[in-house]
């Protein structure tokens, strides 16, 4: 279901670092294994690679965010997340489109990403806007083992 009302009232910003606390504790609860506020400081700070963007409402709370690395002419998607009060409203949906038009004026013509085979909402998701499986990392998820699902959306638009 998408949300429009909700959808009408965010702006969306490149993560900052007075973002952080925030999207860590959205990262802790959407993942088994979240990535720590200096991973995230990392990637803003240092790597040329990565892009990343946040969705705020209008009190400036992060309600969700998404990033990626691009690398010549491909885009890897490393993170999506929405809070839990903005979930199944469309947000997340909102963030990977825009991603993939941030990818394509970046110089991107395709996109990737790995993805739970256990995740079935995310994996819905992805589907709809074109991605297919492509391949399998095995054990990727160190702490379930599980493997990955590879995934490609080729000719961004």
């Amino acid at each position: 279901m998408v949300d429009s009302d909700l959808l009408s009232l965010l702006t969306y910003d490149r993560l900052r670092a007075e973002h952080l606390d925030q999207v860590v504790t959205i990262e802790r609860a959407s993942f088994t294994t979240p990535w720590s506020k200096n991973s995230f400081l990392y990637e803003i700070k240092y790597n040329e690679f990565a892009h990343y963007l946040t969705a705020l409402t209008p009190e400036r709370n992060v309600a969700g965010y998404a990033g990626m690395w691009i690398v010549l002419d491909e885009a890897h998607l490393t993170n999506v997340a929405v809070h839990e009060h903005y979930r199944r409203r469309g947000l997340g949906l909102e963030l990977m489109q825009k991603m993939i038009v941030w990818a394509v004026a970046l110089g991107a013509d395709r996109m990737t990403l790995e993805v739970r085979p256990s995740n079935k909402p995310a994996r819905k998701l992805y589907a709809n806007l074109g991605f297919e499986d492509r391949g399998i990392r095995k054990d990727y998820y160190p702490d379930t083992r599980e493997n990955a699902i590879i995934m490609w959306k080729d000719k961004l638009p």
